[in-house]
C-alpha cells in the first residue's frame, strides 16, 4: 500500500514528436526551470515509459500526472480529473509492448497500491501529429498549466517557490 506521507510525484506524460501530446513533458520542464518544489516531491519526466512508472506510482503518497488530455473541449481548455476520473482498464494488447498509464493505473489498484491521492491536469489538444512543438493554443496555456500544478501542489502540502525575480519599477 502507499504511504501518504510518502512524498508527491509529478509525472510529465507524452511524445514530443507528437506535437501536442508531448504538452505533459513541457509543463514539467517549465515547472523544474521556474519554480524550488520542496524536497517532497519528485519531477518525474514519464514519458512514453508505460509499466516502467509503476514502482514511482506505487511508492508515492501522492501523485500528479501532466498530460495532454482529451476531453471534447476547445483547445487550450484546462483540464483536472481528481483519483475517480482518471481512467483505468486492463485491455486487449496486440503486443506486450503497448501498455499506457490506463492499464498502469489498474494494475496499481488490482494490486492495492494505487495512492489514495491522484490526479491529472493538463491542457486539451488542438492536433496529435507528427510534428515538435506546441500548437499556439496550448503554448500559449502552458503557464497556466504550470499554475494550476504549483496550486494543486500547494493544496497537498507542497508549497513551491517562484524562481522568477520580481520586477520593480
Amino acid at each position: 500500500m502507499s504511504d501518504p506521507g510518502a512524498g508527491a510525484v509529478v509525472i510529465g506524460l507524452g511524445n514530443p514528436l507528437m506535437g501536442d501530446d508531448g504538452l505533459g513533458l513541457a509543463a514539467l520542464e517549465r515547472l523544474g526551470a521556474e519554480w524550488i518544489v520542496p524536497p517532497t516531491v519528485e519531477l518525474v519526466d514519464g514519458g512514453t515509459w508505460g509499466l516502467n512508472l509503476l514502482h514511482r506510482i506505487e511508492a508515492a503518497g501522492q501523485v500528479l500526472f501532466l498530460d495532454a488530455v482529451h476531453a471534447g473541449r476547445e483547445p487550450g481548455a484546462l483540464v483536472e480529473l481528481d483519483r475517480h476520473e482518471v481512467p483505468r482498464m486492463l485491455g486487449l494488447k496486440l503486443s506486450p509492448h503497448q501498455i499506457d498509464l490506463r492499464e498502469v493505473l489498474a494494475l496499481a489498484e488490482l494490486r492495492g497500491t494505487l495512492p489514495p491521492t491522484l490526479a491529472c491536469l493538463g491542457l486539451q489538444p488542438a492536433s496529435v501529429e507528427l510534428r515538435t512543438g506546441l500548437s499556439p493554443a496550448l503554448a500559449g496555456r502552458l503557464d497556466d498549466l504550470v499554475a494550476a500544478a504549483v496550486a494543486r501542489l500547494r493544496a497537498w502540502g507542497h508549497p513551491s517557490l517562484c524562481r522568477r525575480v520580481p520586477a520593480y519599477a
